[in-house]
């Protein structure tokens, strides 16, 4: 038996690619400067190796405009408070879904409790699918933000973004897309109509801990709510009114940054070696026609690890539904999904079920409301103290999944 077989990808990738540990240290001692804040050859290097990442990262996500649009915070949870508050004001009316994570519905009820911001919550499917209708009739002469969960972190279900953008745009609401879950899974591209892309660094995009950012799109203007040191215009009262620095108050994490670039750099190394593998010599002008290789070769990355996890998923699902007395939160075959399961067990707690896994299989896995009580309202989870999450990664071994489904099945048959 390994000394622990990892199914908790949802709440953090791990591990790492080895290029991301490596370059973090590397950087760290070698340019473990402040970033910006000094004229000299250390500083001026460590802060192209950020505007670097922030190229990169604006490349990823679709965004074709300025790459100082790319902000940088602490998690997605610090993106979407920035976001949030940064467009609304007393009087306005956000729309958002039950399908959401604390980071929005927290920050929903403050605003609503707070500011004034009358919010509404948009119930999905039996199968936690939003429908256009239901976002549409949500939508009222005050409306003027909506924010959506791309994907599920309990169910694992996919929105259609594209179709969100679309009625978003119909209608003249700001979008903010919260992609904690997505980002580096499925693609997602800025120019179908998104206004704000949050995300953190250290799930799908195989970054650390405590670094994540927010995109906005050209024409869309945040209000600062941070005022701080920059670096620049020292001279001025007031928080410069130009990105990044209208967003970005006080020293940055480069360590944090710096596992960004690598991962990145990952990415794009593994998604140039599928290409080439596909088409040979031609993988130079296969990746141009797709666009800028560096997007280009991301998305066959992404394409390919989300393949590899939705294989996983897929054995673990099967073998769920298989067990007598256990429900799965949704079904596989309703819709596009991540690799992220949730069921429950009649008769056993979700947190004893976790526990046995972990006592006595060395299972790491999530148990309880994970940080979204609506969705296990929608599911008839809440009062029985949610559900048992599995997540396996892209570096879940065919052998780690072969040992928890033993272990699935000599728990349940107890």
């Amino acid at each position: 038996m390994k000394e622990n077989y990892y199914f908790d990808n949802a709440a953090t990738t791990w591990p790492k690619p080895e290029e991301v540990y490596q370059f973090m240290d590397s950087f760290f001692r070698s340019h473990g400067v402040n970033p910006g804040r000094s004229g000299h050859e250390l500083a001026v290097e460590a802060e192209q190796m950020i505007f670097s990442t922030r190229r990169m990262l604006a490349d990823f996500f679709g965004h074709s405009g300025d790459p100082n649009r790319v902000v940088f915070t602490q998690n997605a949870t610090d993106s979407l408070n920035i976001a949030l508050r940064g467009l609304l004001t007393a009087g306005d009316h956000l729309i958002t879904t039950r399908l959401e994570h604390n980071a929005v519905l927290r920050s929903a009820n403050h605003l609503a409790r707070d500011f004034s911001i009358d919010v509404s919550l948009v119930e999905p499917n039996d199968q936690g699918y939003l429908q256009l209708d239901a976002i549409e009739q949500a939508i009222t002469k005050k409306t003027t933000t909506m924010v959506v969960n791309h994907a599920s972190n309990v169910t694992g279900a996919v929105q259609d973004l594209k179709s969100i953008a679309a009625l978003a745009k119909k209608h003249k609401l700001h979008l903010i897309v919260d992609t904690a879950q997505t980002a580096g899974v499925v693609d997602i591209d800025m120019s179908w109509g998104i206004d704000i892309v949050t995300f953190t660094g250290h799930k799908g995009l195989f970054g650390p801990m405590g670094i994540g950012g927010l995109i906005v799109a050209e024409g869309v203007e945040i209000k600062p709510m941070r005022f701080g040191g920059t670096g620049v215009d020292s001279a001025s009262p007031y928080q410069p009114d130009v990105y990044p620095h209208r967003l970005e108050a006080g020293t940055l994490s480069m360590p944090g940054i710096a596992g960004l670039n690598a991962a990145q750099k990952w990415l794009l190394k593994l998604g140039g070696d599928k290409v080439r593998h596909a088409t040979g010599d031609a993988a130079e002008d296969a990746l141009s026609a797709a666009g800028h290789s560096h997007r280009a070769a991301c998305i066959a990355a992404i394409d390919h690890i989300h393949q590899i996890e939705m294989q996983h998923v897929s054995r673990i699902w099967d073998h769920l539904e298989s067990l007598a007395g256990v429900q799965t939160l949704g079904r596989l075959s309703d819709g596009e999904h991540i690799a992220v399961v949730s069921f429950t067990v009649d008769g056993m707690p979700a947190q004893q079920v976790a526990e046995m896994l972990d006592a006595d299989y060395h299972v790491c896995v999530r148990a309880g409301l994970q940080c979204a009580p609506q969705v296990h309202q929608v599911f008839n989870t809440f009062d029985t103290g949610g559900a048992i999450r599995i997540s396996p990664g892209y570096f879940t071994e065919e052998a780690d999944v072969d040992h928890l489904l033993v272990a699935l099945s000599e728990i349940c048959s107890n």
